[in-house]
């Protein structure tokens, strides 16, 4: 559950994230991503954008903003599509964050 840290109404859009956290579960610059947010309901699609390394910013752009506020948790997903042979070998990376967005243990 990463928590929104900060909002931005007058930038386009995306989900700016802190690279320290995209890097451990795999998430490029400009990747596709759903978000639920846990704590009002909705769900969104946007994109990810790199933000301050080490902050544990997770900020609302644009219209991402009506869609929650500084403090709300939020579940971020990717998806990838995979033939039957690497579905067999493949493992989900989660990552579980405190309410600071730091890791809290290992990936899972």
């Amino acid at each position: 559950m990463a928590r929104v840290t900060e909002s931005d109404l007058e930038y386009e859009g995306s989900l700016l994230m802190d690279p320290d956290l995209m890097e451990a579960v795999k998430i490029s610059p400009y990747e596709k991503i759903l978000v639920a947010n846990v704590d009002n309901g909705e769900r969104f699609e946007t994109y990810a954008i790199v933000g301050r390394r080490g902050s544990g910013v997770i900020g609302l752009n644009g219209a991402t903003t009506y869609k929650g506020k500084v403090g709300d948790r939020l579940i971020i997903f990717t998806f990838c599509i995979l033939t039957e042979a690497e579905l067999k070998a493949h493992h989900p990376l989660v990552l579980v964050l405190d309410e600071h967005n730091k890791p809290k243990g290992g990936l899972r």
